[in-house]
């Protein structure tokens, strides 16, 4: 791999440890339109972008329902569930991918102002030049606001690395021609991910050494 000097982070499932938030959300959506429940592994293996081919997946009739109000009961779900953490090795990785003077961004497919409160409370936007999210609730696409970021970062593509926990990541680091690899220990089962062809980590503690910090 060439020098990496730049890093674009996912947040959730990749640094925010929000697997079981998620699953207690949509279980409680779920319960309430009398649909089978997802395990964790069972989440695991179905979940993808666009959210809304993953709902009709599960059992969801979205031509039933109100698709903004779907999004803002899950959002307030997943917002007040109190399983939701850094993973535990997030802080350190970034300080030592700090220390070494490389540049880190996350790019989310969260709402932008969710993603800002997070970063906030988390006492984490010091790490990150930008943190760029959407504009809606909806879980679609990253693509777009990818290659805004890309364009903004005015850094040569071999030299950035994507690093998220779903096959999503790995569409937008190929539609912007950048380096990527994945991390088992989020929305999608190490199975799944290996799938794509990038490399897999077990956890968040590999980077350093994956990236040569």
């Amino acid at each position: 791999m060439p020098q990496i000097t730049h890093i674009i982070w996912d947040w959730n499932g990749t640094l925010l440890d929000d697997t079981r938030a998620c699953v207690n959300a949509i279980n409680s959506m779920l319960g309430v339109r009398g649909l089978p429940r997802l395990s964790v592994e069972q989440y695991r293996a179905c979940f993808g972008f666009p959210v809304s081919d993953f709902y009709r997946k599960i059992g969801f009739v979205l031509e039933d329902e109100d698709w903004d109000a779907m999004a803002r009961d899950f959002h307030a779900k997943f917002l007040a569930d109190s399983s939701m953490a850094l993973h535990t090795q997030t802080r350190l990785v970034l300080e030592q991918i700090n220390l070494r003077g490389m540049t880190q961004w996350i790019l989310s497919a969260s709402e932008q102002s969710i993603l800002d409160l997070m970063l906030q409370e988390y006492e984490l936007t010091d790490y990150f030049q930008r943190a760029m999210g959407v504009n809606n609730l909806y879980g679609n696409s990253k693509i777009s606001i990818g290659r805004s970021m890309i364009a903004m970062a005015e850094v040569p593509h071999a030299e950035i690395l994507l690093i998220g926990d779903s096959l999503h990541d790995y569409e937008v680091a190929q539609d912007l021609d950048i380096a990527c690899a994945l991390i088992a220990q989020g929305h999608q089962s190490f199975d799944r991910l290996l799938t794509c062809g990038a490399p897999v980590l077990r956890s968040l503690s590999e980077v350093p050494g994956f990236i040569g910090v």
